[in-house]
């Protein structure tokens, strides 16, 4: 079975237009293409649609995309991965959710606020099993016990600045600045010097580190939410850094 690529289109509430851009970047080649010039795709065609539209929606921008594409041969793996993020968001968004329920509530009942309540939801300890697997038990532990004997304040600066250079990066992007420029060398410095808070950067932690930004959606989205490119940008600009300055 082959759908047109209006019906495709109009089946996934995007446009044509959209659809034929994905074939140009080499993301949505059509099944075949009609007699009469018309694009039409297969199954295979709407997988790969699906697992495209939900990077997009993880964030991603369509480079990035392409690398995970490329990376995800087995389908079912990906959209095992894909089902899995999802469900992740979904049960952080909710608890995140009643927390602000409840900081509203009590707020307006004039109650006593629990720490617990309020920070529901924004818990950094859910990586533990994934940074002790990339960088061992002693990195995480560290970086824990740092980050727990931090006041409030502390932590909304320190996640502030790593805002700030999200930021940066993003504009330079945009700007279409070249990694081993010096204004994106700069940005690339302070990103080094916010990582430097809680370890002591290696040249291959940082390259590696500036790998992941693309290689996990998480991370990617959270970079190219300041402008398509930005989690490209801050990968080659780290391995840039590394290269001449470790």
């Amino acid at each position: 079975m082959e759908w047109s690529i209006q019906e495709i289109a109009k089946k996934a509430g995007t446009t044509s237009r959209t659809l034929r851009h994905y074939g140009e970047r080499g993301l949505l080649e059509p099944s075949r293409i009609g007699a009469n010039g018309y694009r039409y795709y297969d199954q295979a065609a709407l997988v790969r649609l699906q697992r495209i539209l939900l990077l997009r929606e993880l964030g991603l921008s369509l480079p990035a995309i392409a690398e995970v594409l490329a990376g995800q041969r087995d389908t079912s793996a990906a959209l095992r991965t894909h089902l899995a993020l999802l469900e992740q968001e979904r049960e952080r968004i909710g608890r995140q959710i009643a927390s602000v329920r409840t900081t509203l509530h009590k707020t307006e009942e004039g109650e006593e606020l629990m720490a617990e309540e309020v920070f529901d939801g924004f818990d950094h300890t859910r990586y533990e099993e994934e940074v002790s697997e990339r960088w061992g038990r002693d990195a995480y532990e560290k970086g824990d016990r740092w980050w727990r004997s931090l006041g409030d304040a502390q932590k909304k600066a320190f996640m502030a600045e790593q805002d700030g250079i999200a930021r940066a990066f993003g504009r330079a992007a945009r700007e279409g600045l070249a990694a081993d420029s010096d204004e994106v060398q700069a940005i690339a410095r302070r990103q080094v010097t916010w990582l430097s808070t809680t370890t002591t950067p290696s040249r291959e932690y940082l390259i590696g580190l500036g790998r992941m930004y693309v290689d996990d959606p998480r991370f990617t989205a959270n970079y190219d939410r300041h402008g398509e490119g930005t989690a490209l940008l801050v990968r080659d600009a780290m391995r840039v850094y590394a290269e001449r300055n470790l």
